[in-house]
């Protein structure tokens, strides 16, 4: 099951990403609960719908990742919570793909948002099981995971740079990372990508409702 601990192959360590932005906390959440908004800056989906809402205020969705060679698609569920003790929020992710071209079965995450002086630290965690088998987990070290990891961190910088600047995120393709020039251009190496101090297990700092998904 997706909840379960130690989703990732031997060797595969849960993956880690923060980043600062300066804004109000209402605005970094409005532009990641969204879903219309997400996928604007989020590199990983090209469409997300939720589906059903349930009694606890958790929401089903489905989802989509376009891509030259076809379509992933997959189904999720997430929750969010406004009221943590030290003011900050969290949401909760459980997801499952339906495609066999998905590099990703299933897994589970989750992302912070902490305040700061000065704006919002917004971090995520989040582990998974590899798709396309014995390949797939051969893969996932070496390939899969470092450009997971680089396309969230580009993905979260892109984030950061519509909400600061407020240059539309469908002018941040991660290809303006190769051009020259003064114009924004997101940087994955911008975010952090290891918890700060010794961290501990990123999935042990999940909030507890992650162990409520199914």
């Amino acid at each position: 099951m997706p909840e379960r601990r130690g989703d990732s192959p031997r060797g595969s360590a849960p993956l880690y990403i923060e980043c600062l932005i300066a804004a109000p906390m209402s605005r970094v959440w409005e532009l990641t609960q969204d879903p219309a908004q997400h996928v604007r800056w989020d590199a990983r989906f090209t469409q997300i719908v939720p589906t059903l809402a349930r009694e606890d205020g958790a929401q089903e969705f489905r989802y989509e990742l376009r891509l030259p060679v076809g379509t992933i698609r997959g189904t999720g569920v997430s929750l969010g919570e406004r009221r943590a003790a030290n003011g900050g929020r969290t949401s909760a992710l459980v997801f499952s793909a339906q495609s066999r071209l998905s590099p990703i079965a299933r897994g589970r995450g989750y992302w912070r948002y902490l305040p700061v002086d000065g704006g919002v630290r917004f971090l995520t965690g989040y582990d998974y099981t590899p798709g396309w088998g014995v390949i797939g987990r051969l893969l996932d070290p070496v390939i899969t995971r470092p450009v997971i990891r680089w396309l969230t961190a580009l993905s979260f910088d892109r984030l950061r740079i519509w909400i600061e600047t407020g240059t539309p995120p469908e002018r941040l393709g991660w290809w303006r990372t190769l051009l020259p020039g003064r114009h924004p251009r997101p940087r994955a190496r911008r975010c952090l990508t290891r918890p700060p101090g010794r961290g501990g297990e990123v999935m042990d700092s999940a909030p507890a409702t992650l162990g409520r998904l199914r």
